[in-house]
């Protein structure tokens, strides 16, 4: 019976016209127009150049959501001095297991962008990486314990070797004067160094893959564009309905092999839409955040530093106080925060109903389940939403104890969304990270998630080339030319000292970095 009547809806007997047909046919689609997109469909175009691919972007610009360097931190995440990737365990030993993981996957991102600047497809390495060294800073007894305790435990992997360590106020006066005048001198705080931090400039590099892409006649990039729906055909391939904003919205469907969901916080409604079993049970919380920000030149030419504090209790991994030096477009700043924020959006330029409409009635349950047992996060996000300039001040003191106010301005950073996914013993769990869903036939895949986001966008990427294309992964021709792109491709590089001196020569030489050779362990 219900095939009879959808064929009697498909011949138009009973008022319905028949379905949209696809006004062109692709390999690949790719939506969203951030580092994530822009990343696979570089590692593709490389792979298969042949493949016609589209991506699509809502905005009029690619990169101006969380890949734009204002919305995010650039801290190019190497877990070299943010605290919460180092976690005490239950024996009280330091857990440096998510460390070393980050690491490799930041490694394996400077690879990607060294092999791309080598190409050609990226040009001028300052104008998107640069060193600035990576600071941990923190005051109280239990503190500099964890903290010293966290320094010795990294020894034990060759990616952390060189980390410097102190409590001599001097010492940390030289690395980071800001946070050291004004200070009681017999306030007693420590800090670590790693020489080689970098700030990443994430739109730009985002800008300069999508023009090398587009330079091949198959690959075609529509912004203002906006995927409103997705159907699986028949045989497999998706139909994807996109809007045309600057035509009065007009709609029409792409049929395409493969799909990519890349779109930031628009991502778990699409997601949803294609039917997928893989999606069913996730949902996402928003957070919002917000840095003070400082241009005044003698403060910025003095804070030459990512300064990393510890996390109030409550907070998410993503609020951790920092106080960044940042090369944006060739303009040097100081960002201060970032201060939590909490909206219904899931894109900074999105709409406040984007919450509720990501709502389904299979994930309804463990966002309710997840939120009632991270009921103090919810807590802290509102509380930091309700502070005011003066105490969002007070914060930085903290760390930066002769700030002055006039010296500094609210800014508003990107929107995250944390993954809510179903749990047979919690109802629904909070996690924080990126994850990727991929269909069991590999034809469509999508990135959920937040921190480290950008800053692995590589590997995050060779991991969808590694479910979605099973068939092509493992042949001669798509190994050598991943071995070319990847170096340490097939190599876990936390324990091997020669693999990790030898990969951070090969890429800092080609992206402009200082690179000191990593000694044994004493």
């Amino acid at each position: 019976m219900k095939k009879f009547l959808l064929t009697l809806l498909c011949l138009g007997v009973i008022g319905c016209s028949k379905p949209a047909v696809p006004e062109k046919t692709v390999d690949v689609l790719l939506i969203g127009g951030g580092i994530m997109s822009a990343s696979l469909g570089t590692y593709l175009t490389e792979l298969e150049p042949a493949w016609k691919i589209a991506v699509y972007e809502r905005l009029d610009q690619v990169a101006e959501e969380s890949s734009n360097a204002w919305n995010n931190a650039g801290t190019g995440h190497s877990a070299f001095c943010e605290l919460n990737y180092t976690r005490l365990a239950e024996d009280g030993s330091i857990d440096i297991s998510q460390a070393v993981k980050v690491n490799e996957q930041f490694e394996v991102s400077k690879q990607f962008w060294a092999y791309q600047v080598e190409q050609g497809v990226l040009s001028n390495p300052p104008s998107f990486i640069n060193n600035v060294p990576h600071l941990s800073f923190v005051w109280g007894d239990a503190n500099i314990a964890f903290l010293h305790q966290r320094v010795a435990a990294l020894q034990h992997s060759s990616l952390f070797r060189g980390m410097e360590i102190t409590e001599d106020h001097e010492q940390i006066r030289k690395w980071a004067p800001l946070v050291i005048e004004g200070r009681d001198p017999g306030q007693r705080v420590a800090a670590t160094r790693m020489a080689i931090g970098t700030d990443v400039n994430f739109g730009e590099i985002t800008r300069q893959l999508f023009a090398s892409m587009t330079r091949n006649p198959n690959v075609k990039l529509h912004l203002g564009h906006e995927v409103r729906d997705i159907t699986r055909n028949d045989d497999g391939s998706w139909n994807v309905m996109v809007a045309d904003l600057a035509n009065a919205g007009r709609e029409a469907p792409v049929k395409a092999r493969f799909v990519f969901i890349g779109a930031g916080g628009g991502t778990l409604k699409l997601l949803h839409k294609s039917g997928i079993p893989e999606a069913e049970g996730y949902a996402g919380l928003p957070v919002g955040g917000q840095f003070l920000m400082t241009d005044n030149p003698d403060l910025v030419a003095r804070h030459q530093a990512k300064l990393y504090g510890k996390a109030p209790v409550g907070a998410p991994p993503m609020s951790v106080p920092h106080l960044d030096t940042r090369l944006i477009d060739g303009r040097q700043v100081l960002l201060f925060g970032p201060f939590a924020s909490f909206t219904t959006q899931y894109l900074k330029q999105g709409s406040l109903l984007d919450m509720f409409a990501a709502l389904t009635a299979d994930n309804i349950s463990p966002l309710l389940h997840a939120g009632l047992d991270n009921a103090d996060l919810g807590t802290f996000l509102v509380d930091q939403s309700l502070l005011s300039f003066d105490e969002r001040m007070a914060v930085l003191r903290e760390y930066f104890p002769n700030a002055k106010g006039e010296d500094w301005k609210l800014l508003q950073a990107g929107q995250r969304v944390q993954v809510i996914r179903s749990d047979p013993v919690h109802g629904g769990v909070l996690q924080f990270g990126t994850e990727v869903v991929v269909a069991q036939d590999g034809s469509i895949a999508a990135l959920l998630g937040a921190s480290p986001g950008a800053s692995t966008a590589a590997p995050i990427m060779l991991g969808v080339l590694e479910k979605a294309f099973k068939e092509r992964i493992n042949t001669p021709a798509w190994q050598a030319k991943l071995k070319e792109i990847l170096p340490s491709y097939g190599q876990e590089l936390g324990g091997d000292l020669e693999w990790v001196n030898k990969t951070r020569e090969w890429s800092s030489a080609r992206l402009q970095l200082v690179h000191v050779p990593v000694l044994p362990e004493v």
